[in-house]
């Protein structure tokens, strides 16, 4: 996901790409109730290019990261040769 962190692919739920998930009223309470319970990793330099919801044992976590969605997903299928 960038920044040397590496999270299990079947903790992934979904992966927003921040241009335009952000419009959708549904993912800013998301992102908002996340951030109030702590639970966002910044994973970004700059600006985030896409965010990862990944739910396992201590719960939802939202990753921010400067990575596009498209480059997580190719990292997926190299990893996986999907």
């Amino acid at each position: 996901m960038g920044q040397d962190y590496v999270v299990p692919l079947r903790q992934v739920t979904c992966v927003f790409d921040m241009d335009t998930a952000t419009a959708s009223k549904w993912t800013q309470k998301l992102v908002r109730r996340l951030q109030e319970e702590g639970r966002i990793i910044e994973l970004y330099e700059d600006l985030p290019r896409a965010a990862v919801l990944c739910v396992g044992e201590l719960g939802e976590y939202l990753y921010l990261t400067e990575l596009s969605s498209r480059a997580l997903q190719r990292r997926v299928e190299k990893r996986f040769a999907i």
